[in-house]
């Protein structure tokens, strides 16, 4: 008796884990983490408060969060090794996630076996290890961190030089929280397949950073900010937009693989960028590119609708992801590396699980190639 093997592309619809840490029901629009909506953690929660939970299972007391918090503040600073790897990378400008991916592998040189204390290395040095390139690579030398701060306001802090506000803070962990988990998406499997051969926490993240890195994954937040630029005007946009789709191209920003509807992390991301840029008002007295997102937002879901009838594409995750990054003072190409430090926890709660598990994952393949063939002498080809 054979067992019975059936092939679907891209692995559509096949369950390849159960996991207690996130849930994703694309045809409600829902997210939970680890039980919890999207929403309720996105707006209320701290960064560490959600990597806590991911990896304990329950949000933290005061007493443990407060040691939660200073276990990763204590890890900030990079080795000497991972620096100079970084300066090396700044002045040969490579990309940034490619220095991250290069940098994140330095982090186990130490030797440390406990893959606890290898997960709070990398979730401490992500933002350090960003923050440090990206001042290198502009001519200006990294800032220690400051242990006084959290995470994400020590982010802000090393990348610019100044605290963040409240507001600033409060928006950089919204997008963080709201990007931690998603289910088994290709950077999360990843990391999974690689911690089932027993292979180690740092090599695990390391491939998850490559899947993350790609334009179908993480790396499209960038692009959905340029079309917003080069629409410049919001008279600009109908035709703009319109052109693109009778062209075939794809709208960046909008539909989804997994969600039928609205995207819910684009609910809490707008909201937040709408609190962001109340209070960049505030401050410089210009809310003129909210406004213009917000207008191609509402062109492009109509164009959609009228071009792809049927399909529903609506706004997704990367297209606030941009809009709130960029009024948090971060170029584009720092958008898919932070998008990695909001992920890190994640990952790596993904990995404590899979090591629980104990399994190896090893899926089959169908062969359909050619059969029967002989060999032919070098000679006689």
């Amino acid at each position: 008796m054979t067992e019975e093997r059936v092939f679907r592309e891209g692995l559509e619809g096949v369950v390849a884990a159960q996991t207690h840490l996130s849930h994703v029901d694309g045809l409600k629009g829902e997210l939970l983490i680890a039980g919890y909506p999207v929403e309720e953690l996105a707006q209320h929660a701290g960064y560490e408060e959600v990597a806590y939970l991911l990896w304990h299972g329950a949000l933290p007391d005061e007493s443990q969060l407060s040691d939660f918090r200073r276990r990763l503040a204590t890890r900030r600073a990079l080795p000497e090794a991972t620096l100079e790897l970084i300066r090396i990378a700044a002045e040969r400008k490579v990309a940034p996630m490619d220095a991250l991916r290069m940098a994140a592998g330095t982090l186990d040189l130490d030797g440390q076996p406990d893959p606890r204390e290898q997960a709070a290395d990398v979730v401490a040095r992500f933002p350090t290890i960003v923050a440090a390139y990206a001042r290198l690579r502009s001519g200006r030398q990294p800032l220690q961190p400051d242990p006084e701060l959290g995470h994400a306001a020590n982010y802000l802090y090393m990348l610019h030089g100044a605290a963040p506000s409240p507001a600033q803070t409060r928006a950089l962990e919204s997008y963080l929280n709201t990007v931690v988990d998603h289910g088994l998406n290709a950077s999360t499997f990843t990391a999974r397949i690689i911690i089932s051969t027993d292979s180690d926490i740092v090599s695990a993240i390391v491939g998850a950073i490559g899947a993350l890195k790609g334009p179908r994954h993480g790396g499209a937040p960038g692009p959905a900010l340029d079309m917003v630029f080069e629409i410049g005007e919001p008279q600009n946009a109908e035709p703009y937009l319109r052109a693109k789709l009778q062209r075939g191209e794809r709208l960046m920003g909008f539909g989804h693989r997994v969600y039928k509807v609205r995207d819910p992390r684009a609910e809490v991301l707008s909201a937040a960028a709408a609190r962001l840029y109340e209070q960049n008002e505030q401050i410089d007295g210009d809310q003129t590119l909210y406004e213009l997102a917000r207008h191609v937002e509402e062109q492009a879901v109509r164009l959609l609708a009228e071009f792809k009838p049927g399909r529903n594409l609506q706004t997704n995750v990367e297209f606030y992801t941009a809009l709130l990054l960029h009024g948090l003072g971060l170029s584009t190409d720092l958008f898919s590396p932070t998008f990695a430090i909001g992920r890190a926890p994640g990952w790596i709660a993904h990995c404590f699980e899979q090591q629980r598990h104990g399994r190896l994952i090893r899926p089959t393949s169908e062969y359909v190639g050619e059969r029967g063939r002989q060999w032919i002498a070098l000679e006689r080809r």
